[in-house]
Parts: C-alpha cells; sequence; structure tokens
C-alpha cells in the first residue's frame, strides 16, 4: 500500500477521530526509581548522534562520561545516507548493546508527513519464518537492512567473548524504528537462551498490526518512552494501518510518567495519544527531550 503527501496532509489533523475504538486499557504511575533506571540507556541513545572517532575512544562528553567501563567494538554509518550507530559490551549490564543514532527532528517529521512511502514486507532471509501479512515502512526496512548483517556479526562476536547473555538495542527517532526491528531481528536470529531488550526514545509506527503483534509476542522486554508532548510518535497515523507494540511509557511531565498498557492505548489523558490528537497538537522541540534531565541528538553531543 502507497501513501501519498496528499492523502497524509489532508488526513493528519483527523487522527484522533478516524482512529479506530479501543477497550480501556491500565495506566500505571512509574516511581522517581523506576524512571532513573532508564537514564543509563538514555545516554546511550544519546552517544549514538557523536561521531565514530569520539566512539571508539568513548570519549564524547557527557554521555561517555556517564557510563565508564563501556567498550565500543564496532562502529558505523556516515551519519547522513546510514545512520550511525555502535556496538559494545556494557560490563555493568553484562550485556552486548547495540545503539543507532536518529536524524533531525523537524526533517524526520517532514519525511513522515510529506513524502510517498508504501507498507513492505520484511526480507525473509533477515527475519526467517515471518508472515507475509507482517509489513512495515519501506524506508524503516531499507535502513535497518543496510546494517544488520554486519551487527549481526559483531553481535555474535561479542556473545562468543564475552559470554553474554542479553542483547540490548537502543535507538532515539529513527533510531528508535532501527531499533525496533532490530529486537525482532536477533529475537529470530541469536540461540533462544539470549534475552533481547528495547529501549527506544521518541519512536514512530514502525509497522502494520500484525507486525506490533510480532513484537508483543517475541519482544516482551520492549520498552518505548515518549517525551510530553512529542509528535513523532503518532506518526504515521493509525489511520493509514500503523500500529505501534507495547511498551509506552510517557513522560508526562519533569519527574513524572506513566506505563500505558496495551498497544497504541487511546483511552487515558496521560498516554500520547490523547497528549498529542495530531500533530498540529504537538511540539517537535520535546522530541529531542528533556528524558529526564538529558536531551538526545547531534547538538547535545558533547
Amino acid at each position: 500500500m502507497r501513501f501519498t503527501s496528499a492523502l497524509l496532509l489532508a488526513l493528519s489533523a483527523a487522527g484522533a477521530t478516524l482512529a479506530a475504538p479501543t477497550s480501556k486499557r491500565a495506566v500505571t504511575a512509574l516511581s522517581s526509581s523506576q524512571l532513573a533506571s532508564f537514564a543509563p540507556f538514555t545516554q546511550f541513545a544519546r552517544a549514538a548522534y557523536c561521531p565514530s572517532d569520539k566512539i571508539k575512544n568513548w570519549k564524547c562528553g557527557q554521555a561517555c562520561d556517564a557510563l565508564p567501563g563501556f567498550q565500543p567494538t564496532l562502529t558505523g554509518g556516515d551519519g547522513n545516507g546510514v545512520q550511525l550507530s555502535f556496538v559494545g559490551y556494557w560490563p555493568q549490564g553484562n550485556t552486548v548493546v547495540v545503539a543507532h543514532q536518529g536524524t533531525d527532528p523537524v526533517k524526520f517529521k517532514s519525511a513522515l508527513t510529506d513524502i510517498d512511502f508504501f507498507f513492505d514486507d520484511l526480507d525473509t532471509k533477515l527475519f526467517p519464518g515471518v508472515k507475509d501479512d507482517v509489513q512495515v515502512h519501506n524506508g524503516f526496512a531499507e535502513a535497518h537492512a543496510s546494517t544488520a548483517s554486519t551487527i549481526l556479526a559483531e553481535v555474535k562476536k561479542l556473545i562468543s567473548q564475552k559470554g553474554a547473555k542479553q542483547v540490548t538495542v537502543i535507538g532515539h527517532s529513527l533510531g528508535g524504528a532501527i531499533s525496533e526491528l532490530d529486537s525482532l531481528f536477533f529475537t529470530m536470529q541469536l540461540p533462544s537462551d539470549i534475552h533481547v531488550k528495547a529501549v527506544t526514545y521518541g519512536t514512530p509506527r514502525v509497522g502494520n498490526k500484525a507486525f506490533a503483534s510480532l513484537i508483543d509476542s517475541k519482544v516482551p522486554d520492549f520498552v518505548r518512552i515518549n517525551n510530553e508532548k512529542d509528535l513523532i510518535p503518532i506518526v504515521p497515523g493509525r489511520f493509514l494501518g500503523f500500529q505501534h507494540p507495547h511498551g509506552e511509557i510517557h513522560i508526562t511531565s519533569p519527574g513524572k510518567a506513566v506505563s500505558c498498557s496495551g498497544n497504541d492505548n487511546a483511552d487515558d489523558d496521560s498516554c500520547t495519544i490523547k497528549t498529542v490528537p495530531n500533530i498540529l497538537a504537538g511540539d517537535i522541540l520535546d522530541h529531542l527531550g528533556p528524558y529526564e534531565g538529558i536531551h538526545i541528538g547531534t547538538i547535545f553531543c558533547n
């Protein structure tokens, strides 16, 4: 299915009224300690925007300083045609970490609302056994495929060398979309005793309902964190057939956040869809944070 800019712009402001009805779902307030526990992952997402030469030596400023002992082993991308990324071992968590750079929020908003895109099948070489009803945004699928095999080889090497039993995938914005695909990819490609954890920030919808359901079943340890009135998490629209998987945490104000159950919780005023019913009600600056005092983006690599 192909979507054109005219359709997207005509319907974006009406997204809330065109959404499918949902049953009432639970919303739980997070404690301050629960919210603070995400800080290391937020710093990894921040570091993913830093140049590869700084990542190789783990000298990327505040983000790297907040994560002493991390051992980067692979960097990739050019920050232009291919998003920056890095892989390494984090002794504190005994986990392999894979982090992906996002993109400029204004440009990303335009890419999600103003250009042609379409649903695409997942590559069965990367996602063996996936059914043909599982479809994703073609641009996200292409971005993921461009680095998937190289990153998988490095992840397997580190698992063998370090004896790690967990892989943690992290990303913000477009990097969050790639990381969401990574979480499913690693689950399908790695031994079943390797735990896959995903933490994403300001992530757009990646695929259709069948894709979201597959993430739900294959990647239970999945969290997607949205900040206040960030509009990126509400695009592409549900009226186009896109749906988020489970795992929403919505920062409603500094120091306060809720966990919203289900997929795309549209019932509670504290969850993203009610806070940002359409793109006109959003604030693109919230996409950069702060995520509990931490901003994410190229300008915050210092």
